[in-house]
């Protein structure tokens, strides 16, 4: 089975992997079951939605395809983000609440383990908020909160008045986007990788006991491409290789398990819907490569130690 980690302070004990949904509606009936299926069999039991996803249809579609009822729901664990409309951000009080009605809809359940923020809104007012997620929380509908893309003081603004702790943080990450790393290693330079573009969030949520969740693990740039297999990368391609082929496993396998090795116990939402990749993502859960080997990955990605 698949390890598990404490989602941030809560008790939750979740798979080190999150099966992100943002693809399911790219499936059929039968392609979509097997799937959800096969996620179940590795122990990927933590499954990862957004209420913009399909425009809402991913989320019946999951549904549907894990045939939902009652002995179904105790065995997985939910999580669905709300607060992108279209051209805007929204976290007032009655988006959230309304937003959350429609996800237990179409996930044909009562409640969420774990509701985010999706993305930060500006606009935020930290009360209506605090409002909203104590309301959820008091009717059952939502278990544990967390946020996605903010920054320390964006937290720090929430908490305020959200007297719920923040278990997660959904962050963009990979081996190839690795600037919340970089920074942290180029302390007091005049170089790009010192730029800290992010307010030491990793730091932050490893002091604060928050469960980093990286999106997109495989991609670089902004949904530019995967960079596994591609020739702008084969140096880096080349390095995976070499250590896939030490533990007699896919390169896939190697790019999730780079990201297991950092100590911040990160849990990365992987977003394909290839049962093969799947089961080498899973696989990752019990790689643990050396320092050489991290360190060795994180160079050859063309990212240079001071």
């Amino acid at each position: 089975m698949m390890r598990t980690i404490k989602l941030g302070t809560s008790t939750l004990d979740v798979p080190v992997v999150a099966v992100g949904c943002m693809r399911i509606n790219s499936l059929d009936k039968t392609e979509a079951e097997r799937f959800v299926q096969t996620a179940l069999e590795q122990g990927a039991n933590f499954f990862e939605h957004a209420d913009i996803y399909g425009g809402g249809k991913c989320e019946e579609i999951f549904a549907d395809a894990i045939h939902m009822n009652e002995s179904i729901r105790e065995k997985i664990i939910l999580q669905s983000k709300c607060g992108i409309r279209q051209g805007m951000f929204d976290f007032s009080k009655e988006h959230i609440l309304t937003s959350v009605d429609g996800i237990l809809k179409r996930l044909n359940t009562d409640y969420l383990d774990v509701l985010l923020l999706h993305r930060p809104d500006t606009l935020v007012e930290p009360e209506e908020v605090a409002e909203a997620f104590d309301l959820l929380e008091s009717s059952g509908k939502v278990r544990h909160f967390g946020v996605s893309n903010q920054n320390p003081m964006q937290i720090q603004l929430l908490k305020k008045s959200v007297k719920q702790p923040l278990v997660a943080n959904q962050l963009q990450l990979s081996i190839t986007n690795t600037t919340m790393i970089s920074s942290g290693f180029n302390v007091n330079m005049e170089n790009d990788p010192a730029v800290n573009r992010d307010g030491s969030i990793l730091d932050f949520c490893r002091l604060n006991d928050i469960t980093i969740q990286p999106w997109s693990p495989f991609q670089y740039g902004f949904f530019e491409g995967v960079f596994l297999g591609s020739e702008k990368f084969p140096e880096l391609n080349a390095k995976i290789d070499e250590v896939a082929a030490k533990y007699e496993v896919s390169n896939t396998t190697i790019a999730i398990a780079w990201l297991l090795r950092h100590p911040a116990r990160m849990q990365p939402v992987i977003g394909t819907m290839n049962i093969e990749r799947l089961k080498d993502c899973s696989k990752a859960s019990v790689i643990y490569l050396t320092r050489e080997e991290w360190y060795g990955i994180y160079r050859a990605a063309g990212n240079v130690l001071p």
